[in-house]
C-alpha cells in the first residue's frame, strides 16, 4: 500500500455517517426535517470528521416503513425538498470533503408506486410481471422478515385473485427482478442518481434482491443470480470510476464472501459485520473480550479492493440471529430485560448509551473499538453525542427520534408544535435538556470532542483499514490486545471489557528495547523490553491506542 492508494480506495479509511433527513434538522418548521435544514448542518458533519454521508432514503413516499416504501423512485419526497436542494448537498458536501451515498431500495416498491397500480389493475398489464405473482401460494412459504406483523409473504389481490410476494410487509411488493424489464429499471435509476453526483448506494436487503422466484426452467433464462450483482457493480464502474456498493447483507460469514465476488471482488464493494458487531454485545454483556476477538480472528479473507463495515448500531432493530438462543437471552437480559426493549424475539430497540446506563466509560471504550477495528466505521446520526431512543414509539422507530442540536424546544430541530413533528423527541434522561450538540461542542470533555479525537486518528492511521489483524496473546479474558500493521506502520489497540483495573503484559512480535509504543490518545509513551514486552495498565472500561515506533520512524504522532 502507498498513501496515495488511500484516495484510490478511498472507502477503505471512510467515515460513514447515516442519517433520515427527516428527522435531521427542520429549516422552514413544519416539523419535518428538510434538505434545507442538513445544508446548514454541513459543516458540522465536517468538523465531526465525517467524509461519506449515507442518506436514508428521500424518495417520495406514503412513509408507512420509514421511507422504505417508495412510490417513485426518481423523486425528492416534497416534505423534504426537491431535485435542486438535494444536488446543492452533493455540492456542499464535496467542498466539505465528503461523498454522499444514498439508499437503493430496489427490492421492493410501496403499493401504492404507479407500476405496482397498473400492475394489479389487470392481468394483462404490461407492468404485471414487473412484481411476482402466484394463483395460489407454496405450500412452503418463506418467513417473513417481521414475525409477529405479517403471517406470511403472500398477499391475495382481490381484484386479479392472485397472490403477490412481499418478503417484507404486505404494502411492498416485491419487485420481478428476474424480469429484465425490471433491470433495466434499476438501472436507469442507478444512472439517474449518479448523474446528480451520488457516489454510490447502500444496497437494502441484498439477498432478497437476489433471491429466485422463478421455477427453475424461467431461471435458466437468467443465470446465477449473482451474475446479476456483478453487472450493477459493472455498470457503476463505468458510470463513476470510484463509486461504491455498500451492501446489507446478514448472512454467515462464507456466504458473504460470495457477495463480494470472492478474489475477483466484482460484486459489493463493502458489506456490513453483523456477525462481528453481534459478538461484541456479547462480549460486552458477559465482560469477557473473547467472543469478540473469535469473531475478528474468523473474518475469512477478501480481496484488497472489499471492505467490512463496522458499527454498533443503525437505523433498524440491533438483531441478535446469528448469536444461539441462550447468548441471545444473556444478551437481552444485559442490556434489554424489559419485552418493549425487544421486537421480533430477536432484536433490541434501543441505542448503545441507555444499553450501558449512561456509563461514559463503558461507551467511549466501545466507540475507541469500533474505531480501531480493522475496517471502516459506520455512525448512525446521534451516536456522536449519546442519544437515545423513545420507547413509547415503539418498535424500530424508538431510535429514530429527531437530532438533538440544542437544549431549547424540540431540542433545536424544529420550532414546529410537537403533535406535528416526524417523530417524538427522547423525553427522559437522555433528553435534548440532558444530551445535545450545543453543550458538547463547549465541552472539551463531552463524548462529542471524544470523538472528533477518535475520528482524527483513526484517518491518521491508515493501517486500520487497510493493514494485517493479529491478536496479541495476554492471561486476562476481559482483555482485547490486537495489532493492525499495514506499509504505513503498526498500531497496538488494548481495550479492557471488565469494570476492575488491570495490568496486561504484552510481547510485541519482533519488537526490542528500541522499540517505543507512542500512546495516541493522550500525550505518553511507553519503551518495550530488550524481549520485546511491557506491562499496560488500563482502568476499568479503559483503552489505549499504541502507534509503534523506533528511531527511524518518520510518522507523525
Amino acid at each position: 500500500m502507498r498513501m496515495t492508494d488511500t484516495a484510490d480506495l478511498w472507502w477503505k479509511t471512510a467515515v460513514v455517517y447515516c442519517l433520515d433527513v427527516e428527522t435531521f434538522m427542520d429549516w422552514n418548521n413544519d416539523g419535518v426535517g428538510d434538505l434545507a435544514g442538513l445544508a446548514q448542518r454541513m459543516d458540522y458533519l465536517a468538523e465531526l470528521g465525517v467524509t461519506c454521508l449515507w442518506l436514508m432514503p428521500f424518495y417520495p413516499t406514503p412513509d408507512r416503513d420509514d421511507g422504505y416504501d417508495i412510490t417513485d423512485f426518481y423523486g425528492v419526497d416534497p416534505r423534504l425538498g426537491h431535485h435542486g436542494d438535494l444536488v446543492e448537498i452533493v455540492r456542499t458536501a464535496r467542498d466539505r470533503g465528503m461523498r454522499v451515498i444514498v439508499d437503493l431500495v430496489v427490492n421492493h416498491t410501496s403499493d401504492q408506486h404507479p407500476w405496482f397500480t397498473a400492475a394489479r389493475s389487470s392481468v394483462d398489464s404490461p407492468y404485471r410481471d414487473f412484481y411476482v405473482w402466484r394463483d395460489e401460494p407454496p405450500t412452503e412459504q418463506a418467513e417473513t422478515v417481521f414475525p409477529g406483523e405479517e403471517s406470511g409473504v403472500w398477499q391475495l389481490d382481490e381484484k386479479t385473485g392472485q397472490y403477490y410476494l412481499h418478503r417484507f410487509y404486505r404494502h411492498q411488493p416485491d419487485l420481478n427482478v428476474e424480469n429484465p424489464l425490471v433491470r433495466d429499471e434499476i438501472a436507469k435509476v442507478m444512472g439517474f442518481w449518479l448523474e446528480l453526483g451520488i457516489h454510490g448506494f447502500r444496497v437494502d436487503a441484498v439477498p432478497f434482491l437476489l433471491e429466485p422466484t422463478a421455477g427453475k426452467a424461467e431461471l435458466e433464462n437468467f443465470g446465477d443470480p449473482h451474475d446479476y450483482l456483478k453487472s450493477l457493480r459493472s455498470f457503476l464502474g463505468r458510470r463513476t470510476g470510484d463509486g461504491i456498493l455498500l451492501g446489507e447483507v446478514n448472512l454467515p460469514r462464507r456466504e458473504q464472501v460470495r457477495y463480494f465476488g470472492g478474489a475477483a471482488a466484482d460484486e459489493l464493494t463493502m458489506q456490513f459485520d453483523f456477525v462481528a458487531m453481534q459478538k461484541f454485545y456479547l462480549s460486552l454483556a458477559r465482560a469477557d473480550a473473547r467472543p469478540f476477538a473469535r469473531a475478528l480472528a474468523q473474518r475469512p479473507a477478501i480481496d484488497v479492493q472489499s471492505q467490512w463495515a463496522n458499527f454498533l448500531r443503525n437505523h433498524d432493530e440491533l438483531t441478535l440471529d446469528k448469536l444461539t438462543d441462550a447468548e441471545r437471552h444473556e444478551v437481552f437480559d444485559a442490556f434489554a430485560p424489559e419485552e418493549n426493549m425487544r421486537v421480533y424475539d430477536r432484536g433490541i430497540v434501543r441505542r448503545l448509551p441507555t444499553m450501558l446506563d449512561g456509563d461514559p466509560r463503558r461507551i467511549r471504550m466501545a466507540y475507541s473499538l469500533l474505531f480501531s477495528t480493522p475496517g471502516t466505521p459506520v455512525l448512525f446520526y446521534g451516536e456522536e453525542i449519546g442519544m437515545g431512543e423513545n420507547l413509547a414509539i415503539g418498535g424500530r422507530e424508538s431510535v429514530r427520534t429527531p437530532m438533538q442540536w440544542t437544549s431549547g424546544t424540540n431540542g433545536g430541530f424544529s420550532q414546529a408544535r410537537k403533535s406535528r413533528l416526524a417523530a417524538p423527541v427522547v423525553d427522559d434522561g437522555f433528553s435534548p435538556e440532558h444530551v445535545n450538540v450545543a453543550d458538547q461542542r463547549h465541552d472539551a470533555d463531552s463524548l462529542l470532542h471524544f470523538m472528533r479525537l477518535l475520528i482524527r486518528t483513526y484517518r491518521n492511521s491508515a493501517e486500520i483499514g487497510w493493514g494485517d489483524f493479529a491478536i496479541l496473546e495476554q492471561p486476562n479474558t476481559a482483555v482485547l490486545v490486537h495489532t493492525v500493521t499495514g506499509a504505513e506502520g503498526q498500531m497496538v489497540a488494548v481495550h479492557n471489557f471488565g469494570s476492575e483495573p488491570v495490568v496486561v503484559p504484552v510481547t510485541l512480535p519482533g519488537a526490542d528495547g528500541s522499540t517505543r509504543l507512542i500512546d495516541l490518545l493522550e500525550s505518553s509513551e511507553t519503551v518495550l523490553s530488550d524481549e520485546g514486552s511491557v506491562d499496560l495498565s488500563l482502568p476499568a472500561y479503559g483503552y489505549r491506542w499504541l502507534r509503534v515506533a523506533t528511531d527511524t520512524t518518520r510518522r507523525l504522532y
